[in-house]
Parts: C-alpha cells; sequence; structure tokens
C-alpha cells in the first residue's frame, strides 16, 4: 500500500486524486492533504479520508477547519510551514504537487532531498524552477512522475527507450473553446467564454490558460526539464478530439502515441501506480465511435501566448518565471472582469521586456523575481 501526500486537495486534480484512491482502497492510504479557501470540501475530505495532517494555508480558515473538524487525532496545519511539513512526513511515499501556481516550487525541492516520490501536476514548479528541480531530484535519485495527460503520454512512451533515440516530442493541444476563431472575434470575449473547455474538465486558471494557449506554452517549457529536451525538440500540434495526448518521435522517424479517453484519472491513477498498472474504472476507447482523429498546427498570430513561452524558455534563466507570475496575475485579472482577453499577452510582453533577466538563478532569485513581476503588475496596469 502506497502513503500519499497531497498539496491541493480540494482542487481539479487533488478531487480527482482523491477519486482514484477511494475506488483503490486497497492500493492506497492518505496521510495528509492541504487546501486554502474551500474549507467546506476540505473537512468533507477530513471525515472521508482520516489523514493524520491537514495543511491549510491561510491562518484564518486554519482555525475554522480545526475548530470543525471533529476527529481529535488530525494535525491541522498552516501556511508554507505547513506544506512543507506535510511534503516531507517520514512515512509519506508519494508527494502528489498539484496546487495552482509557484506556492508549489518550495514544498517539492523539500519533498525531493526527503527522497519522497513526486507525482508532478504543478508545472509552474518547472517552469520557474525546472534545472534546480531537476538537479536535485538526479542527486537524490528520485523519480518525478508527471501527472499532466501531455507529460504523462510521453512518459508513457519512453518507457523502455533512451532518450539519445528520440527525435522529439510533440505536445497535442485541444485549441481550447476559440479554436478556429480569429483575433477580431475574441476581442469582446469574457471569462465566463472562456471556461467552457470543449474536452477537459479542469480548473478556471487552467481553463483560461489552455483558451490562451499559455497551458500548452507552459507544458513545452515543463517537457524540457522534465525529459532534458532542447527548445528544438519540442513541437505542438492542435488536436481536437483529445485521444491521442502526445507523441515521440524517434530517430528512425517512427512516432509512438499514448491514446486514451480525456480522463485525468488514467495518468493520475498511472503516475500513484508507476511502474505498475492496476484496472481503472474510466471508459476504454471505442474507435467505432470516432470517424476521424484530426490534426493543425496551432494558430500563434491570434494566441501569442504559446509563442512567448517558447521565447521566455529560449531566454532562460528567470524569464520563465517572470513569464509565469506576470500570466497569473493577469488571469486573475481576466477572470474578475478587470482587463480584456488580449490584455493577457500584450502586458506579459511587457513585462518580459522591463525585466533584467538572471541567468543562472537560485532559489531565492526564482522566488524574488515572482515577487517583483506580481508587484509591477498590479502597481502598473
Amino acid at each position: 500500500m502506497k502513503k500519499i501526500s497531497i498539496l491541493g486537495s480540494t482542487g481539479s486534480i487533488g478531487t480527482q486524486t482523491l477519486e482514484v484512491i477511494r475506488n483503490n482502497p486497497d492500493y492506497f492510504k492518505v496521510i495528509a492533504i492541504s487546501g486554502n479557501n474551500n474549507t467546506d470540501l476540505l473537512l468533507q475530505q477530513i471525515e472521508e479520508f482520516k489523514p493524520k495532517y491537514v495543511a491549510v494555508f491561510d491562518e484564518k480558515n486554519a482555525k475554522e477547519v480545526r475548530d470543525k473538524t471533529s476527529s481529535s487525532k488530525v494535525k491541522i496545519l498552516h501556511g508554507i510551514e505547513g506544506l512543507n511539513e506535510i511534503s516531507v512526513l517520514d512515512e509519506v511515499d508519494i508527494l502528489v504537487t498539484s496546487v495552482v501556481g509557484n506556492i508549489g516550487l518550495l514544498p517539492t525541492l523539500k519533498a525531493i532531498k526527503a527522497n519522497k516520490t513526486i507525482a508532478l501536476a504543478n508545472k509552474e514548479t518547472l517552469v520557474t524552477g525546472g534545472e534546480l528541480v531537476m538537479r536535485e531530484a538526479e542527486k537524490n535519485d528520485v523519480k518525478i512522475i508527471p501527472v499532466d495527460s501531455e507529460h504523462g503520454a510521453i512518459f508513457q512512451c519512453l518507457q523502455g527507450y533512451n532518450m539519445k533515440e528520440v527525435n522529439k516530442v510533440i505536445l497535442t493541444a485541444s485549441g481550447g473553446p476559440f479554436r478556429g476563431m480569429d483575433k477580431e472575434r475574441l476581442m469582446d470575449i469574457t471569462a465566463e467564454d472562456a471556461l467552457k473547455h470543449p474536452t477537459w474538465s479542469m480548473g478556471r486558471k487552467i481553463s483560461i490558460d489552455s483558451a490562451t494557449l499559455m497551458n500548452k506554452g507552459l507544458e513545452v517549457i515543463e517537457a524540457k526539464w522534465l525529459f532534458g529536451l532542447e527548445l528544438e525538440q519540442i513541437d505542438v500540434v492542435i488536436h481536437p478530439q483529445s485521444i491521442i495526448h502526445s507523441m515521440v518521435e524517434f530517430l528512425d522517424g517512427s512516432i509512438l502515441a499514448q491514446l486514451s479517453t480525456p480522463d485525468m484519472k488514467l495518468p493520475i491513477q498511472y503516475a500513484l501506480t508507476y511502474p505498475n498498472r492496476i484496472e481503472s474504472k474510466t471508459k476504454g476507447l471505442d474507435f467505432g465511435e470516432f470517424d476521424k482523429l484530426t490534426f493543425e498546427k496551432p494558430d500563434r498570430l491570434t494566441f501569442p501566448c504559446l509563442d512567448l513561452a517558447f521565447e521566455a524558455l529560449r531566454v532562460g534563466g528567470t524569464m520563465p518565471a517572470i513569464l509565469n507570475a506576470a500570466n497569473e496575475e493577469l488571469v486573475l485579472q481576466f477572470l474578475s472582469k478587470k482587463i480584456g482577453f488580449y490584455d493577457i499577452p500584450d502586458r506579459i510582453e511587457k513585462v518580459m521586456n522591463y525585466y533584467k533577466v538572471i541567468k543562472n538563478p537560485n532559489i531565492n532569485d526564482i522566488i524574488e523575481a515572482d515577487r517583483m513581476t506580481r508587484e509591477y503588475i498590479n502597481k502598473s496596469f
């Protein structure tokens, strides 16, 4: 039985992780969970899964959870210290990092140093600190298993192969809710429109990132560090049916692809059971239901966030952290109806041009770049 700690148990990936655990009680045991604002759901999770530890980022919310928890056996923690503590518990085998944003970086690094296997759903960890994280993972002989459907697909296609045999990886994208629309049609779209993803059930922030194609851009950066790739070895293709989750092209021209129904519980379960597989309740593919699978190039003019991410990766250093922080803050502003859809890429580009990049950053440089970018966004726009 694998013992699990989950950062972000009340979010989309966190709740689906708990569903996988609920469906496989003989394989997994929840030791710790974390949440923040959704205290009602967190209390329900405490009641059902009976974790020994719960971390709540906000201290006031932590007090509410502590006061309302019926069990006296659970230890309630708060702040970044709480997240760090549940990431390094001796009895935990796997840390699932499913918080949204750069807050996942420090707990993940601490978990790696404590020799925990990482089931990584928090892409910002590698976007902002990829070189540091992968260096620590190699140093401590720690497995980082991707939970994202795209990176999980590449990870599965690479089993049994050497990276020297790989020509490139091909990340697939659904195209989001605005695929095929031109820039003029998108000038006045709303957050509500952007949240209507055609194939995946995701959180609000990731849904907006999917609509702008920034989500795919962040995945490009993540893929570079996860698999040790050069920029020219990463390609993106639009695949609206979301059946092929990504592909690997080898030196001989052969391509391996991972296919399944678009259900995040599959890559989550594989990350938890790796290197083994167990039965899943997810419906398998019936190819008789599909008359075709289609592919097209991404529209980089209509969705400039993709190229901004490629540029951040090309520049390197603290630039991906600047890109990520700017995007997070601007997506929040868009969701709050303070800015328009195209204000997101326009203002990200302005911020990227504003800051001087530190080429070989340490953890403090990355945290400071993140802080300064958020401060600049909120003061300047």
